[in-house]
């Protein structure tokens, strides 16, 4: 049984308190389509617009990608799971759960510093911006970033699959994450924890920590601008990313940077709803609501959709 796995795992979700499935099944269903929508709604205007032809939108368009499939990754399990009596995912399903949900997840956390770099080349040396941010650079950039983060995703899965479980199936949680199969399983599991950590330290803390160091040379740099509107337009673009950087490194180092030992037993299920739902589903409203080129652009695309019709 040590080294045997399970046919399906048992999700415990919120079954110890069931009043509360309910409104989270009716929230999930209201934001999982908002979600969806809006980033839609984003890569559509940001490939069809010529004027957002540039590479923030681009970067944008990849952000707007992988909150689509990172949410799809989850979402459709936990409504099952908080709509049914039946809280099973089959082993297959788990793993193929566990790759895809941490390959979207680690890639966002890259994505996120390179618009922030995107933001620092913009406005610290717009001069060069052009040369520096070619199309040729942007495709390195999120290349490099896509590679990363499935090396990241397949490497700590494949790890964290290979610890007995001594014929457990239960997993007290939402969904198939890292942090919580480690906890669950049985054995030595110090080093998988360490590794994690490590791991963690360089896809959250230093891509956090250049976003950091980036926003600190752009608010010196937006001090220094003479004109109130550039100054307005620089603090409207670079508050946006802001507060989508922190909507989704907060819960996600409250996750990660902590030995999975030591996380309380609800803590993960209200972390993967926040960073897996919430801010999937905020994104594409925080980068529209303050970006007048984004709105415009959602306006003509409407206009011509009836214009055609």
């Amino acid at each position: 049984m040590n080294n045997s796995h399970p046919e399906e795992f048992i999700l415990l979700g919120f079954s110890d308190r069931p009043w509360l499935e309910l409104p989270l099944f009716a929230i999930l269903l209201i934001t999982y389509p908002m979600a969806m929508v809006g980033n839609i709604a984003i890569i559509l205007v940001s490939r069809l617009d010529a004027h957002l032809h540039s590479p923030m939108y681009f970067f944008l368009t990849n952000l707007s990608f992988l909150d689509m499939c990172y949410t799809t990754s989850i979402v459709p399990q936990m409504l099952f799971n908080l709509g049914s009596a039946r809280k099973t995912i089959s082993y297959l399903g788990c793993v193929a759960q566990l790759y895809f949900f941490h390959i979207m997840g680690g890639t966002e956390c890259l994505i996120l510093a390179i618009m922030s770099f995107d933001r620092y080349v913009a406005i610290c040396k717009p001069l060069h911006y052009t040369l520096i941010m070619n199309p040729r650079v942007c495709i390195l950039l999120v290349s490099t970033v896509w590679l990363t983060g499935i090396t990241y995703a397949v490497s700590e899965a494949t790890a964290t699959l290979q610890l007995p479980l001594c014929g457990l199936n239960k997993l007290d949680h939402l969904v198939c994450e890292i942090p919580v199969l480690i906890k669950t399983a049985c054995g030595e599991k110090a080093a998988n924890e360490l590794t994690l950590s490590v791991v963690c330290i360089f896809m959250l803390a230093v891509p956090l920590c250049l976003i950091l160091a980036s926003y600190a040379c752009i608010g010196l740099a937006v001090f220094k601008i003479k004109s109130s509107e550039g100054r307005r337009k620089a603090f409207g673009t670079c508050s946006s990313h802001l507060i989508v950087v922190f909507l989704f490194y907060g819960p996600a180092i409250s996750m990660y940077l902590q030995p999975p030992s030591s996380i309380s037993r609800d803590h993960p299920k209200f972390m993967a709803l926040f960073y897996g739902v919430v801010t999937p589903a905020l994104n594409p409203f925080i980068y529209t609501l303050r970006n007048k080129d984004v709105k415009r652009a959602l306006v003509n695309l409407v206009k011509g959709i009836f214009t055609s019709k």
